[in-house]
This record gives structure tokens, sequence and C-alpha cells, in this order.
């Protein structure tokens, strides 16, 4: 059963918590602040529920450091290369994209690419921190291998997200935030943490067939003995091998730009089947819309495609049509005067992190 977790005290505990396990205080509002605004928009794979087992357990195994060295190793005006050292996700990724817009104030565009990193949320978070500027914002990064080539049953490639947002003159900006895999690992542990099967035709084994065992997929996944499907599908008919190209274009920008790790070496297992960082790459991008024609008139024109594809003709079985960034706002305006609702398993999971950490003042609403 869930329960809500009001905004304030789920920010202050996983900030405490993120503090108790090295992460300096200001980064650690940072790491909460891109966890928590996963759950205000309904994306609850990648929210509050993974704050253990991929950021707190990482740090413990001593494959993430808690510090976050971010050093600039090349700079030209409108772009930079990073090395993150195998820091926290998060603050790399804000750090770059605010180095990112700042260029684009300055010279229209700006581009930071990243090395070294580790997991850094969704990638919605960064594209709104160009939004917020009245700039187009994109991002993007690989990740251990899940996805198989068409025609293929090896992954290879990582849920890989090709991220883009921009501001319309509307109470919500277009965002659009998915992986180019048909699925992303984070919502298959969402779906094994709450006993659901994955859905039919998502993922392929070495045999050709269809997985649907949330709990066991992610093992193969681990083990090499199941891939996920990319965007469209298996094969060409469902034309899978779109969703191909744009998770190798996600691979490339994330690698060849600042000579980075790709591809089988991100799978985050040593040569003796140890666990090792994984040194993940990112990209960021900035485009400032004054450099063009001007945030008023940007922000009309795209307002007004958003409002012409929603008013076109509907399907007889559907209610209504959706833009990028709308069912997240409406998530929000339901959940921001409540808080995070958070299953049985996140439950414990909070509650075993307190305990360890020694955060005694906290007592959840479901231990009353």
């Amino acid at each position: 059963m869930k329960v809500v977790l009001d905004w304030k005290t789920a920010q202050e505990f996983v900030t405490d918590a993120f503090v108790g396990v090295g992460i300096p205080r200001a980064d650690a509002e940072i790491c909460t602040d891109v966890l928590l605004e996963s759950d205000r928009r309904g994306i609850e794979s990648h929210g509050v529920n993974r704050f253990k087992p991929i950021y707190i357990d990482r740090i413990l195994a001593k494959i993430q450091n808690p510090v976050t060295n971010f050093e600039i190793v090349r700079e030209t005006p409108t772009t930079a290369v990073i090395d993150g050292h195998d820091g926290m996700g998060q603050v790399i990724g804000y750090k770059s994209m605010k180095l990112a817009i700042e260029k684009a104030k300055k010279y229209g565009m700006g581009m930071v690419a990243v090395r070294n990193s580790t997991h850094y949320g969704i990638a919605g978070y960064y594209t709104s921190m160009a939004i917020k500027e009245g700039m187009i914002g994109m991002s993007g990064t690989n990740a251990r291998p899940s996805i198989a080539p068409t025609f293929g049953v090896e992954n290879m490639l990582g849920t890989n997200p090709l991220t883009i947002g921009f501001p319309t003159d509307e109470e919500f900006p277009f965002n659009l935030d998915c992986a180019t895999s048909i699925i992303q690992r984070g919502r298959i542990e969402y779906y094994s943490r709450i006993g659901k099967d994955t859905p039919e035709g998502m993922v392929i084994g070495n045999d050709g067939k269809s997985k649907t065992d949330s709990e066991q997929i992610l093992k193969d996944l681990v083990s090499g003995d199941a891939a996920l499907a990319p965007l469209g599908g298996i094969g060409e008919e469902l034309a899978g091998y779109k969703g191909y190209g744009y998770a190798t274009i996600v691979e490339v920008l994330s690698a060849a730009l600042q000579q980075g790790n790709y591809l089988r070496m991100l799978t985050g297992i040593g040569k003796d089947g140890q666990k090792v960082p994984f040194h993940l790459g990112h990209f960021f991008i900035a485009i400032d819309t004054e450099a063009f024609m001007g945030l008023d008139e940007f922000k009309k024109t795209a307002g007004n495609i958003m409002r012409d594809l929603r008013g076109s003709k509907i399907a007889p079985d559907a209610q209504r049509i959706y833009t990028a960034g709308e069912k997240e706002y409406l998530v929000w305006q339901e959940r921001k005067d409540s808080g995070v609702p958070i299953n049985e398993a996140v439950q414990k999971e909070m509650s075993k992190v307190r305990d360890d950490l020694k955060l005694t003042k906290y007592i959840f609403p479901w231990e009353k």
C-alpha cells in the first residue's frame, strides 16, 4: 500500500541521508532536487525509490564518489569537456548545463560534454534548467548496456535518453524526456518492486523470444541473457531500427566528443566479476532563443503548434490529445499540496536508511 510523504519531509530526509553518506550538503540538495523532480512529474521509476539502490548503495560499495571533482579538461567560448571523476551525476549534470547556459547567453549556443560520470537522474531536469532561462535545452546520456541492435539479441547500447525541451507561452513547457528503448531499466525495476510483469514484446532473450518476468529480467540484463528492444520494437516491421539509430547517436555524443567509455565498457562489472565504476558520459546543449527571432515570438509559435496539435481530430476511443510535458504538469497540480507516494518496498528502504544513518528525528507516516 502506498503512503504519501509530504514534500518537506521527503526533501529534508533524502538530503540528510545523502549528507550521511558523505555528500557535501550543497551537493546533496542538488541530488535531492533532481530525484524529487521525478516524483513531482509522476516519473516514479527515477524518483525517491532509487535513492538507496542507485546512489547510496553505490557510494557504500565505493564505485561512486560522494564528493564530486568537477574538472574542466578543455574549453572554448561555446564548448567544454568535463571529467566528473565518478562523482554524483546530478551535481555534474547541474553544473554542466549551467555552464552550457552561461555560454549560450554570451554566444547564442553552448555545449558541454562529460566523461567519467554516474547516473544523473532524469534528463528532463537539465532541459528544464535551460527552459527556465528562455532557452532550448537538450541532453542525453549513455548507460550500462541494455538495448539490442536491430536483428540482434545482445544488450549493447544503454537506454540512452535523447531529451529536448523548450519554453512555450502556456503554463507548461514542451519537454520530451524518454529513453530510446521501448522500455527503460528503471521501469522494469519499478515493476519488480510492485510485483508486476513487464509487458510482452519489450524484452528479448537470447533465444529471440519475449521475456515478461520483471525480477528475472533484471538479472538477465546483467548476465547478458536478455536485452531491451529499441523504440519501435524488434526488427524492421515496426521500425525498431529508428530507436536503434537514435540510441547510437546518444552513445556517440556521450563518448566520442569527450573520449569517454561506451558500449560494453559501461557494464559496471570488472574482469573478475567485481563491481566497478560505470564511467558514464553525458552531453548538454543550450540554445538561446534571443539569438534568433526572440523569446516571445518563439514561445508564441511553439504554443500555437502545441494548441493546434491538441486541437486536432481525436480518435474515437480517446478522450484528448496531449503534448510532451503536459501530463507531468497535470501530475504536479495533483501532487503539489500533498506529497510523494511511497510504496511498501521503498518504505522499508527509507526506514532502514534512517536507522543505519541514525537520523532519529524522522518518524514516517507508515510507522504511525
